[in-house]
């Protein structure tokens, strides 16, 4: 991996490492697919394909907060709509 990405695919990780601890499915099993997902790719040395990847793996932190925002929405809404 060439030096200058690999701080940026460093912060991609812990970024999404983080963001795995609310996982529906459990923060282990994120972790464990994270972990195998960066290690699929870790002999990628070409900086453009290095840079594609790491915009996906941005794109996977957009989803993943638009299903926790989702998830939240889902739980306030059920708590206060009046039941019919």
């Amino acid at each position: 991996m060439a030096n200058p990405l690999r701080a940026e695919v460093v912060r991609l990780y812990k970024n999404l490492l983080y963001l795995g601890r609310e996982y529906p499915k459990g923060s282990v099993y994120f972790r464990e697919h994270l972990k195998s997902a960066f290690m699929k790719n870790k002999d990628v040395t070409d900086p453009e394909k290095i840079k594609k990847l790491v915009a996906r793996g941005d794109f996977v932190i957009k989803e993943l907060e638009a299903l926790y925002f989702l998830r939240k929405y889902r739980a306030m809404k059920k708590r206060y709509e009046p039941e019919k």
